[in-house]
């Protein structure tokens, strides 16, 4: 039997380590240091899936042998990408303009293996937010401080109270890493998992 490989995880996310221990106990963690500005025209699920390969080259740079994986998540409310706000005005404009209304999130992950071939997924979560009112929006964001999430939530937090309904093939997608297709692309890359 041939010996597991070392497996990065390209992100610094500790909501993507906490679901990637799901899958394994021993993994390491280096920040890729991608530069993630959009490109003109970039569609949402193709600007997930650029980053999330970047995000793996970037580091598998770093750790030559290693098995890496990069994720990255984009919201996406008609078309218009909602970026991490940063502040709490753009955070509140972002939640006001969800408010009712359907944002698809495109979670992308990207294994490279040993012989640094990328294989990447793209799973869409579809998520309906219920009407917000200001006072909801501004008692979220001040108990939350979610300006560093895509969209201006953590559905693994408070954040799912402001959903009516959530559709996906994998829960774990939405948090920022899908398990299922990370999986999947592990074992394909050699890495032995139950």
């Amino acid at each position: 039997m041939s010996p597991q490989p070392t497996v990065v995880l390209a992100s610094t996310s500790h909501y993507r380590a906490a679901l990637l221990r799901r899958l394994l106990d021993h993994f390491e963690q280096a920040a890729p240091g991608t530069d993630e500005a959009p490109w003109q025209g970039e569609q949402p699920a193709a600007r997930a899936a650029r980053l999330a390969e970047a995000k793996a080259r970037d580091v598998a740079a770093q750790f030559p042998g290693a098995v890496v994986i990069g994720s990255d998540q984009v919201a996406d409310l008609d078309g218009r990408i909602l970026d991490k706000p940063g502040t709490v005005r753009a955070a509140h404009e972002q939640l006001a303009a969800s408010s009712g209304r359907d944002v698809v999130f495109h979670t992308a992950v990207c294994v490279i293996d040993l012989h640094g071939d990328a294989t990447t997924h793209v799973d869409e979560t579809r998520v309906r937010f219920r009407e917000l009112s200001d006072e909801d929006i501004q008692r979220y964001i001040e108990r939350e401080r979610p300006l560093d999430c895509a969209g201006s939530f953590k559905c693994e937090g408070l954040g799912i109270a402001l959903f009516e309904r959530i559709e996906n093939e994998d829960p774990t997608a939405l948090v920022g890493l899908p398990l299922i297709a990370t999986s999947r692309l592990l074992r394909a890359a050699g890495v032995v998992l139950p």
